[in-house]
């Protein structure tokens, strides 16, 4: 069997991408997706696992054992035929215990066999244009259909999965984005790590000169900061980081960033430093409001000191932000249910 690439978790892009690769190969793969949990739960509702009869999957639902039994059952002909269908996970204390479930923690699949490869090539056609649409699933019938969302949507405003006796809906949309100002030393810590997260990362330095570091797997981009931020952030799904210590080039980025959609916008600097940033920001016309949206000094309080750590701290903090985010209302019911 093929697990996953340890210490990284595969994005709905990839795993989309992958489903549509494998029915192109004559395969007829299996989508897994948690619909509900209960107690301490490793993966977060809506995430997705794909399989084949042959013992092959990707993508995870509880980071566990889960994945091999549900495999291993799959392969062996043992999950009902009807699709889609729900399997529970860890209902006893045994079962939990056997499966590596932690605090008795229980997990409710859904399982899809996919046939035809024209809606997801629809869907993922969608996430790469930047637009958000949600996949519904009636569980009666096994019938999806999509619904183009708007951006607003995303972000912890509605939530982004949802679950009801008749259905389940998964909201799909872009890449979360990470757009560092500045392409020096502590920018080339946060890039890989922000990498590993399935961001897609930006770096925009007008400075002259060669940088101490590669872009491999990063985009560079020419021009002004304020110009990066007005072309790229553009929805919720985006971080911008301030990373140069130069007003002339922080101050662009983040007044156009604490005028967007972005998610979190932050910047490095000393608590006096940001302060003299604030009333710089303030004089040039951003509201209180906006001003209360940046993250200066960016990051956790982790005694950070060298550029490693410090990158840490930042992801850290966003990381926080973003899973207290997803707990909306909503998410946050079915979860004690």
């Amino acid at each position: 069997m093929s697990a996953p690439t340890p210490g990284r978790q595969d994005s709905d892009r990839e795993i989309l991408a992958r489903a549509i690769d494998w029915i192109g190969q004559g395969h007829r793969p299996a989508l897994v997706t948690v619909v509900r949990t209960w107690g301490s739960s490793p993966r977060p509702l809506g995430s997705l696992m794909l399989m084949r009869r042959d013992g092959v999957f990707c993508g995870s639902v509880s980071g566990g054992c889960v994945e091999q039994d549900l495999v291993a059952r799959y392969v062996a002909g043992e999950l009902s035929e009807r699709s889609p269908t729900l399997l529970d996970y860890g209902i006893d204390r045994q079962q939990a215990t056997r499966l590596g479930l932690p605090c008795n923690g229980r997990l409710e699949l859904l399982v899809e066999q996919l046939a035809s490869a024209a809606p997801l090539q629809q869907l993922l056609a969608a996430i790469r244009s930047d637009r958000v649409v949600a996949r519904r699933v009636c569980l009666h019938t096994g019938e999806v259909s999509l619904h183009p969302r708007g951006l607003d949507t995303l972000g912890g405003g509605e939530a982004e999965f949802e679950y009801a006796p008749t259905q389940v809906q998964k909201t799909f949309g872009p890449a979360w984005r990470l757009l560092l100002i500045g392409a020096g030393h502590l920018a080339a810590y946060v890039a890989p790590m922000a990498r590993m997260l399935n961001y897609q990362v930006l770096v925009c330095d007008p400075r002259e000169g060669e940088q101490p570091w590669g872009l491999e797997g990063c985009q560079r981009l020419a021009g002004m900061p304020d110009d990066a931020v007005r072309a790229h952030i553009t929805h919720a799904r985006c971080v911008v980081l301030a990373l140069t210590h130069d007003p002339r080039l922080d101050d662009l980025a983040l007044l156009a960033a604490l005028d967007s959609p972005a998610f979190y916008v932050g910047a490095i600097g000393s608590r006096r430093n940001c302060q003299a940033r604030r009333e710089r920001l303030g004089s040039l016309g951003l509201s209180a409001a906006q001003l209360a949206r940046l993250h200066a000094p960016v990051g956790l309080p982790i005694g950070s000191h060298a550029p490693p750590e410090i990158a840490l701290s930042i992801l850290a903090e966003i990381t926080c932000l973003r899973n207290r985010a997803a707990r909306s209302p909503a998410r946050a019911a079915v979860s004690a249910a």
